[in-house]
């Protein structure tokens, strides 16, 4: 199969799209592989022919979505000549990101996802939050602690802007993030 043919790129964006509207209302357990093609308008064999299963099709998506998270997140650092956090806010796109894909976020947040989506989403951050925080040159502040520290208060952010359904603008979240890292340093 070639992954850069438009009808696979096309399927395969239509089977995610599918996948988030059907994880809205109930757990991954309880969505069906047929469920999935009747809403996608494709029959078993196209769902069988790109996935060995369902989780497979998940693990894809949330591969698609850390992947935009990590570029977004990276963003802002590329080329970083100061200290993180003196880093313009105007810069940060984590937010955008989020917003971008705000369906999938609401997914992982709710009460009705598997915690495991949330670690897996912690890890994450951690790990761009720890390469960024390496930069850091302060023999008093311990790398791994402070890391987890600030991924923690990332996430919280994150999980009460998606509970308030984006309320606030990206510039604002962006300025308030900033703000904050500046506070904790």
């Amino acid at each position: 199969m070639n992954l850069n043919d438009l009808r696979v790129i096309k399927t395969k964006k239509t089977f995610h799209e599918v996948l988030v509207k059907l994880l809205m209302d109930k757990p991954m357990e309880s969505i069906s592989v047929s469920e999935i093609c009747k809403l996608a308008k494709v029959n078993r064999g196209t769902f069988y022919l790109h996935y060995e299963q369902k989780e497979c099709l998940f693990e894809e998506y949330f591969k698609v979505v850390m992947e935009d998270l990590e570029d977004s997140y990276q963003g802002a650092y590329r080329d970083l000549q100061v200290q993180p956090h003196e880093v313009d806010p105007s810069s940060l796109r984590i937010f955008h990101h989020v917003k971008k894909y705000g369906d999938f976020y609401k997914i992982v947040f709710s009460n009705k996802a598997s915690l495991s989506y949330y670690y897996l989403f912690y890890e994450k951050i951690k790990l761009l939050l720890g390469e960024v925080l390496k930069l850091y040159k302060n023999e008093d502040i311990n790398i791994q602690l402070y890391t987890a520290y600030q991924a923690n208060a990332l996430v919280g952010m994150i999980m009460y802007w998606v509970a308030d359904d984006f309320s606030y603008s990206l510039d604002y979240m962006n300025e308030q993030y900033a703000r904050f890292y500046r506070m904790s340093v």
